[in-house]
C-alpha cells in the first residue's frame, strides 16, 4: 500500500496550529488539539436543516443561511389559503414571530432577518411591507401591480423588483418591469430584457442577478443589472421556472423548481453556471436565502403532493476536517 509520503512527497507534518494555506488533501497533526486533520475542497452537498413551523408553497425568504427569514405563502389543502405567517432561523431551528399584515402568495422579498421588504402578491396586489426584525409595516406601494416575481436587496432601504406577472390581466401577460425601492418609494427604472413570471433573482440593489422562469415554458436566460441597465449573460443548463436562487452576481446558487418538479442545483461564478449536487427534496415554489455559491438555504415548496416543511442546508468550499484525536 502507498504511503503518505509517497504520494504527496511529505511526511504528516506536526504543527501548534492550523496551516493558514493548506493544499488540497494535506493532513497534518495539530500537537495543540491532539488531533489529526485533513483540507478539501467540498464542491458541494445539501444537508438537512430543521423543519418550518408552517409547511407552505410560494412563499418568500431573506437573510443568510444561519439568519434567514421565511414569509408569506400558500397552506397546505385543507384549510388551503394565503398565509402571512413569518419565521425566522437560527441555523438549526425555525421560530414564528409577528405575521405580515396581509396574508398572501406569490409575492417577492428581498434583505436581511432583521431588515427585510416584502412586495407585491395576486390579486392586483402592489401592496409593500418593511420588516424591522419585529414588525412588518405597511409602506408605499409598488407601481406596478404584479405576482411571481423577483427581488433583490442587501436591507430594506435599497431593494430592487424585476419580473413578474402583471395584475388584473390574463395569464400570460409576463413583465419587464424593474423597479427600484429607496426605503421610501419605488421608481421605475430600466427593464429585463425577457419579460418573464416566476423566476428567482438575488444581489443587491446595484448588483443583481435574474435567472430562470416562464416565458411560457421554463427558461434558461440570465441576466445581470449593474444599477442601470440589465444584460444577457450564460444561460442556466436547465431551463426553468417556480425556483429559488441565493448570492451575488459573482457567486450564486439556483436550486428547485419545474421543469419538471426537480431538485436540481447550479453554481454561478460571475460567467458560468456549473451543475452541482441536487437536492434530497425535489421541489417548486420554493423559498431562499443566502450570500454566496458556498452557503444558502432552501426550505417550504411543493414537492409534487401539496406543501412541504423540509429545510436543506448548502455547504461548499474549503474544507478541514478533523480524522481523529489522540
Amino acid at each position: 500500500m502507498a504511503e503518505y509520503k509517497g504520494i504527496h512527497g511529505t511526511k504528516i507534518q506536526n504543527y501548534t496550529s492550523d496551516p493558514a494555506n493548506p493544499l488540497q488533501g494535506e493532513v497534518w497533526y495539530n500537537s495543540t488539539t491532539n488531533s489529526l486533520k485533513y483540507f478539501y475542497v467540498n464542491p458541494g452537498s445539501w444537508a438537512t436543516g430543521g423543519v418550518l413551523n408552517t409547511g407552505r408553497k410560494m412563499l418568500s425568504g431573506a437573510g443568510t443561511q444561519t439568519a434567514a427569514l421565511a414569509f408569506s405563502g400558500t397552506l397546505a389543502s385543507p384549510p388551503g389559503g394565503s398565509t402571512g405567517a413569518t419565521e425566522k432561523y437560527n441555523g438549526s431551528t425555525w421560530t414564528s414571530v409577528n405575521p405580515m399584515n396581509e396574508d398572501r402568495n406569490e409575492i417577492a422579498g428581498a434583505g436581511t432577518q432583521t431588515a427585510a421588504l416584502a412586495f407585491g402578491g395576486p390579486n392586483a396586489s402592489n401592496n409593500t411591507e418593511l420588516w424591522n426584525g419585529t414588525n412588518w409595516t405597511e409602506v408605499n406601494d409598488l407601481n406596478l401591480t404584479r405576482m411571481l416575481l423577483a427581488g433583490a436587496g442587501a436591507n430594506n432601504t435599497a431593494v430592487l423588483a424585476f419580473g413578474g406577472q402583471n395584475g388584473n390581466t390574463p395569464v400570460g401577460s409576463r413583465s419587464a418591469l424593474t423597479e427600484l425601492w429607496n426605503g421610501t418609494n419605488w421608481t421605475e427604472v430600466a427593464d429585463l430584457n425577457a419579460a418573464r413570471m416566476q423566476l428567482a433573482g438575488c444581489g443587491i440593489s446595484t448588483a443583481a442577478l435574474a435567472f430562470g422562469g416562464d416565458a411560457p415554458s421554463g427558461q434558461d436566460i440570465t441576466e445581470t443589472w449593474n444599477g442601470s441597465s440589465w444584460a444577457e449573460v450564460g444561460d442556466l443548463n436547465l431551463g426553468r421556472q417556480r425556483l429559488a436562487g441565493a448570492g451575488t452576481t459573482t457567486s450564486a446558487l439556483a436550486f428547485g423548481g419545474q421543469n419538471p418538479i426537480v431538485g436540481d442545483t447550479e453554481s454561478w461564478n460571475g460567467t458560468n453556471w456549473t451543475e452541482v449536487a441536487d437536492m434530497a427534496t425535489a421541489r417548486r415554489f420554493l423559498g431562499g436565502a443566502g450570500t454566496s455559491n458556498l452557503s444558502a438555504l432552501a426550505f417550504g415548496g411543493d414537492p409534487g403532493s401539496g406543501v412541504t416543511t423540509a429545510t436543506e442546508e448548502w455547504n461548499a468550499g474549503p474544507t478541514t476536517s478533523t480524522i481523529g484525536t489522540s
